[in-house]
């Protein structure tokens, strides 16, 4: 089973709903759910089209995911899942901060622009007036303090070895990542605007450079 698929059914558990039906009716309602929340919105989406359009009952849907919210926020957590990045991977150190720091930039701005998260994140934004509750599913996001951990990690030995100077790693390590995402979810209009390879470079670059530049050994 799918790393995304196992995380539907960890979901359900938490909700104190066993999941207890099969895996390919689980995952044809996540897509069909992706494709209906996407084209009308949350409000606008009903279970009714929902279940139509994965073509099973709504009982059914309402069987794996208990009502219309947590459907929603299955589905954002499938879309995080379906395109997360790799902690372990997002930064190697090649004994230039400058590269290593704009290829993690140019990897964080690819995750945050993907079509399909940019298209629920703003979905989700639209809808927290109405649904405060759904704040949490972008709040309460493990990957991205993983992917901070992990730089902050990187930094911490440029610190060491002298290449940086950095007496708080994580809080720069957040910095960071929160830079190149604000920076290139604002240049794509929260990803409506898809980014030129070429602005994805700029990004990056400019990130890592104010860093670089922040944190340069006296």
């Amino acid at each position: 089973m799918s790393r995304a698929a196992t995380s539907q059914i960890q979901y359900a558990q938490a909700q104190g709903r066993p999941e207890k039906r099969s895996a390919p009716k689980h995952t044809a309602i996540l897509s069909a759910a992706t494709d209906v929340f996407m084209r009308e919105g949350y409000a606008r989406a009903s279970v009714d089209a929902i279940a139509r359009a994965a073509n099973v009952g709504k009982q059914t849907v309402y069987g794996h995911f208990g009502d219309k919210q947590r459907l929603f926020l299955a589905v954002v957590r499938h879309a995080h899942d379906s395109n997360a990045l790799d902690p372990a991977e997002v930064i190697t150190d090649s004994g230039n901060p400058a590269i290593d720091l704009t290829a993690a930039a140019k990897r964080i701005i690819h995750a945050v622009t993907t079509p399909e998260v940019a298209a629920l994140h703003r979905l989700t934004v639209a809808e927290l007036t109405h649904h405060p509750e759904l704040q949490r599913s972008w709040r309460d996001d493990g990957e991205i303090g993983n992917i901070i951990d992990t730089i902050a990690k990187y930094l911490a030995n440029q610190d060491l070895n002298g290449s940086l100077a950095i007496s708080a790693p994580k809080t720069t390590a957040r910095q960071f990542v929160m830079l190149a995402s604000a920076e290139a979810q604002v240049r794509s209009l929260r990803g409506i605007h898809p980014l030129a390879t070429q602005e994805i470079g700029e990004i990056a670059h400019d990130t890592a450079d104010l860093i670089i530049r922040a944190h340069s050994p006296r």
